[in-house]
This record gives C-alpha cells, sequence and structure tokens, in this order.
C-alpha cells in the first residue's frame, strides 16, 4: 500500500479556519466531499465524531488523525490540514494539534485504515517533515512534500 495513492491535491489546506476540533474536522469533511470521495457526508461525520467522543484522536507534536470506519465511503480517503497556533484535540502531551490528517475508510475492511494511521504517525516523527508540513503556502506545496516524504 502506498499511502501517497489515497491523498489528493484537492483534500489538503495549508490553512484551517476552524476553531474548535469539530470544526476542523468538518472543514476537511467539505474538502473531501467537494471532490467527490466521499458517498454520504452525514454518516461518515457522525462516525467521526463517534470514535471522537469516546477517544481523541489528538497524539503528540502537533499531530492530530481524526479518523473514522464509516459507510460514508467507497474506498481510503485522506485529507490533511494545516491550522496555524494550533487547536486544542486533547492531545496526548497536552498541546495543541496544529498537523490534522482525517482518515476515512469503509467499515468492511481493517488492513489499509490500520496501516494509514501508522504509516501516518510513524513518519510525522520527524521534525523536519512536520515543520515543511506547518510552512507549507499551498495544497500543491502539502502534496509535493507529502510525496517526497511518503515515497521514500
Amino acid at each position: 500500500m502506498k499511502i501517497i495513492d489515497y491523498i489528493k491535491e484537492d483534500h489538503l489546506t495549508p490553512k484551517l479556519k476552524g476553531e474548535s476540533k469539530f470544526q476542523i474536522i468538518e472543514e476537511l469533511m467539505d474538502l473531501m466531499e467537494k471532490s467527490g470521495s466521499i458517498i454520504d457526508r452525514e454518516i461518515a461525520l457522525q462516525d467521526v465524531l463517534a470514535r471522537e467522543g469516546y477517544l481523541s484522536t489528538g497524539l503528540e507534536n502537533g499531530l492530530a488523525i481524526p479518523h473514522a470506519k464509516t459507510d460514508g465511503v467507497k474506498q481510503l480517503q485522506i485529507g490533511f490540514g494545516v491550522k496555524e497556533g494550533g487547536i486544542d484535540f486533547e492531545s496526548l502531551d497536552g498541546k495543541p494539534a496544529s498537523l490534522i490528517f482525517l482518515v476515512l475508510s469503509p467499515r468492511d475492511t481493517s488492513g489499509p485504515h490500520i496501516q494509514a494511521l501508522a504509516f501516518i504517525s510513524r513518519n510525522l516523527k520527524e521534525k523536519h517533515f512536520r515543520d515543511a508540513l506547518y510552512n507549507a503556502g499551498s495544497a500543491g506545496e502539502i502534496y509535493r512534500i507529502m510525496k517526497e516524504e511518503f515515497s521514500a
């Protein structure tokens, strides 16, 4: 599985505007819906919010990966955005999350979902990668950075 195959440039944004983790999730969901990658936004959103409700997906080093298995998508979908200054995601280290991935996968599959979560969290441990994403000025630049890093 190549994670970059599941990342589309129109699912990326260098400037998330939401002021809460729920608004950020909705903003990323909107990007994915506009490109036709989500077949049922409401089901997908409910599944992500339910997952977030019982255990926050805020990790460490400014990273959050809200995710869900859902009937709202037909295949693995990944969105990403940068929130300048960060947002409270109830992260493990207590710090705000600035780099936010949204991972959605069909309810009836598990391998790609788990692989994507592990791959993202493992690769984002690299400070140079986090810094490059945080400082990217466009969706195209984010995609180029991810393509270089995720293809290595």
